[in-house]
Order: structure tokens, then C-alpha cells, then sequence
């Protein structure tokens, strides 16, 4: 069998993601992927993830949002497809393969992951609902959708947040101690800001 090349796999598709996703991503940009992937290793850290687990959870995070660089809807198949393209080439095994599909599948909204590895991606994807950054991300995700023809007022904007938020749920115990609490000061001041109780 051969050995799972990680390392290099990781550096052609972070050089692929810098070099090639539109400049119009200001949310789904190479950063994103970093982000996730940084997310995704703290919080298989916690979960006990380790081993070839780890390893072929953090080429789902590299691939997850790889489709973009084709097309803006419906990106994961796409990413699917070029993951199956490329990790024969740096000794990735069918199986493992089939192991990232589901990771990368996970990622679509609404989040229905299946397996450990799946819900580990879902929360590192969405880690940033709780975090200090929230706003600057979600303004970041408002201009882009704005940009591919969801632009929404203000009020609208917000109210579809808030609705996002209260569905949205994380899946791991260590997702949900870090990032719970966080979400929750977020939806509450969404709230307050448009005047809902």
C-alpha cells in the first residue's frame, strides 16, 4: 500500500485555493480553508482523533471548499470529484477516499454528518458562530453572497442570521463547550439589535 503523502497534498491545494479562487470569496477564501483546518485539528485534538483519522480528516478540511473554484452553488460534488482526481497521486487508497467524500459532503447545508469525522468537520466549518469574529465573518459571508445575487437588506440579513443560528447546532461535546456559548451571546444580540424577544 502506499503511504498517504499528507504534506504534499495539503501544500498543492492551499497553492491552488491562493491562486485561483475568485478575488470575490471575501468569506470562502484560501484563509477559510486554513481556518477550518486549524479548527478541525484543535478539535480532534479534544475529541481524541488521531492516527490516519486525523490525517484523512484534514484532507476533507483541504478539499472541502476546493469546488469553488468552479462553481458557487452546489461546490461540494465538485469538490468530491477533483478529491477523487488528485489523492490517487499522493497514495491515498480507495477506502480513505471514500472516508473524505463523506467528509466533504457533510459540509452542505443544512449539516446531516453521519460519522465522527463528519461531525468534526461540520463544527470546525461553522466554529467561527461562536467565536470573537463572528460579526466580521458574517459581514464577510454577507458581501459575498451580495456578490453571487443574494443581496439582502439589512433587517433581512439579520433576521435570516438569527434563524440560521437557532437551527444550527454543534455536534461534538468539544464544539459545544468551546463554541456554544459564544453562538448564544451572538443570537441574543442579533435579537436585541432588531428589537425581538
Amino acid at each position: 500500500m502506499a503511504e498517504i503523502n499528507y504534506n504534499d497534498v495539503a501544500e498543492y491545494v492551499l497553492r491552488r485555493l491562493d491562486k485561483e479562487l475568485p478575488p470575490n470569496l471575501y468569506y470562502h477564501g484560501s484563509w477559510h480553508t486554513r481556518d477550518v483546518l486549524e479548527a478541525v485539528e484543535m478539535l480532534a485534538k479534544l475529541e481524541g482523533v488521531d492516527g490516519e483519522e486525523l490525517i484523512l480528516l484534514k484532507s476533507g478540511a483541504l478539499f472541502h471548499d476546493i469546488g469553488f473554484l468552479e462553481q458557487y452553488k452546489d461546490n461540494e460534488s465538485i469538490g468530491v470529484r477533483i478529491a477523487k482526481e488528485t489523492l490517487p497521486n499522493f497514495g491515498y487508497n480507495r477506502e480513505q477516499i471514500e472516508v473524505i467524500t463523506g467528509i466533504i459532503l457533510a459540509t452542505r447545508l443544512p449539516q446531516s454528518p453521519t460519522t465522527k469525522l463528519e461531525e468534526l468537520i461540520c463544527d470546525a466549518d461553522l466554529d467561527n458562530l461562536g467565536r470573537e469574529d463572528f460579526y466580521i465573518k458574517t459581514e464577510q459571508l454577507r458581501r459575498e453572497l451580495a456578490e453571487y445575487g443574494t443581496l439582502k437588506s439589512p433587517r433581512k440579513w439579520y433576521e435570516s442570521l438569527i434563524l440560521f443560528l437557532e437551527q444550527h447546532k454543534y455536534f461534538t461535546k468539544s464544539a459545544r463547550k468551546l463554541r456554544q456559548e459564544g453562538k448564544e451571546k451572538h443570537l441574543k444580540e442579533i435579537k436585541e439589535l432588531l428589537g425581538i424577544r
